[in-house]
């Protein structure tokens, strides 16, 4: 009984201890991974500018290929709003909020179910050389308190950043293989 009641006491002590790191823990995150791609960068950003086409590299559409995808609005243009609801990946959507031509999207993301969230993600492309694009992909969000103090143990850095560099790495095995990506329709899997 001495044992079960010192584990007890251990327990609620690190619980504590976690809770009164997340005070003083920042609850904003940035991810950011990027990528070489051995393409011009008009060609590369022509090819991210389609919403859809994250489907055929992002991590998280991997993860769930059965889930329902519906959309309003063009895509490739601000206000175009991908919404997906899956068993694996729940329910959300996204939406190109801001467009950079040639250089930057800018997305909000809107979490529904399992839990209620709100994040901005943004992707970006720069010459590398003539024909060599280096893409950056983010996530901007915040940790509500107490989860926030994960954040000192490089949560939302390591978790999310394996999946955006799975999703570039994606992005690029898929537009180095491809001989003409300029397209703004999806390329089926």
């Amino acid at each position: 009984m001495k044992i079960l009641k010192k584990i007890g006491i251990g327990i609620g002590v690190l619980l504590a201890i976690f809770l009164i790191l997340g005070i003083f823990v920042k609850k904003e995150y940035t991810v950011e991974r990027q990528v070489s791609i051995n393409k011009p960068k008009q060609e590369v950003f022509a090819y991210i500018q389609s919403l859809k086409n994250q489907d055929n590299f992002s991590y998280w559409a991997k993860q769930d290929p059965e889930m329902k995808k519906s959309y309003v609005g063009t895509d490739g243009t601000p206000g175009f709003v991908s919404m997906w609801d899956g068993d694996k990946m729940g329910k959300g959507e996204q939406e190109i909020i801001k467009i950079d031509e040639g250089s930057r999207i800018d997305y909000a993301l809107r979490f529904k179910k399992p839990m209620e969230d709100n994040a901005t993600a943004y992707m970006t492309t720069e010459n590398a050389s003539e024909n060599q694009t280096t893409v950056k992909w983010g996530v901007q969000g915040k940790m509500g308190y107490p989860m926030n103090a994960l954040q000192l143990f490089g949560f939302m850095e390591s978790m999310m950043g394996k999946q955006l560099e799975t999703g570039l790495n994606n992005l690029k095995t898929l537009l180095e293989s491809s001989s003409n990506t300029t397209t703004t329709e999806p390329v089926k899997n």
